[in-house]
């Protein structure tokens, strides 16, 4: 019981952290600005708190399946910290160079006519004191270099069929709470379906939401693109919510093919155990 809490905690600081890291990076932090990103990081550093100190979790998905959880987190951090390192203009720095050339290489392949990355440059503001169209394109470079690295390490270890540990049992109802088994219908045909739609999901928002984002900011007056700390958040969001469609896609179709692997020897020695001697 007091490891689960001293992990709870452990968890809820390093919320804290990465919710902060772009506040501590980026220069020109107001005291308003700093005030609502303390609030955000309590929040949601007690949520996961409390998530992870109970037995029975409510909205965490996975939670006693590693590294599932730890590789987003991970990955959010990662893009948060280049992106804030790119955002706050430092170019003497051999890491930033690196970041630069590397965020440079993917922004050319997502900016194409019509692409949302060019949407987003298309509105940045005219002679911005913040950022300028490059800086745009490297942050989201460097963005989906992330996200995709981090796909293809789970994408690895279900290929390799270490995830989850084979040595554990895995817990429907522990690492999926919003899923409930005896709803109706067969479990692997909705474990497919829901793989499925969240995989149509993230493909989806990936080319959606920067583009609704930006209208819906313009329409409630918000100016995103004229904060280097909201344009971090914009971009980090951008990827983060697609990479977390698409890896639950995959853990559903990995979960259902596990189902199904164990009916069918649950089948098999049922027929073995009701043969018939010759």
């Amino acid at each position: 019981m007091l490891s689960k809490f001293v992990g709870a905690f452990l968890r809820a600081a390093i919320v804290v952290l990465v919710v902060s890291m772009p506040s501590l990076v980026l220069p020109g932090t107001t005291p308003e600005g700093a005030e609502l990103v303390v609030l955000l990081a309590l929040v949601l550093a007690a949520f996961t708190a409390i998530e992870y100190s109970s037995s029975y979790p409510a909205l965490i998905e996975f939670r006693d399946a590693p590294p599932f959880n730890r590789l987003r987190l991970l990955s959010l951090t990662l893009i948060l910290f280049v992106l804030s390192m790119v955002a706050s203009g430092v170019h003497d720095s051999s890491l930033v160079l690196v970041l630069n050339a590397i965020g440079l290489l993917f922004g050319q392949v997502l900016e194409y006519p019509g692409s949302p990355l060019a949407a987003v440059i298309h509105h940045l503001p005219t002679q911005s004191p913040f950022m300028t169209p490059v800086q745009v394109k490297v942050m989201a470079g460097l963005a989906i270099f992330i996200t995709l690295s981090a796909l293809s390490i789970f994408a690895i270890l279900l290929r390799t069929q270490k995830w989850p540990d084979p040595g554990r049992a895995f817990n429907v109802w522990i690492n999926l709470p919003t899923f409930d088994p005896t709803a109706g219908g067969d479990v692997i045909n909705r474990l497919i379906r829901d793989a499925r739609v969240n995989a149509i999901l993230g493909f989806t928002i990936t080319f959606i939401l920067p583009t609704a984002g930006l209208m819906i900011s313009d329409h409630l007056g918000i100016r995103i693109l004229t904060s280097s700390h909201g344009l971090v958040w914009g971009i980090a969001l951008w990827m983060f919510l697609p990479l977390s469609l698409f890896m639950r896609a995959l853990a559903m179709a990995r979960i259902a093919a596990m189902i199904r692997v164990h009916r069918a020897r649950l089948t098999a020695g049922i027929n073995m155990d009701g043969a018939q001697p010759a």
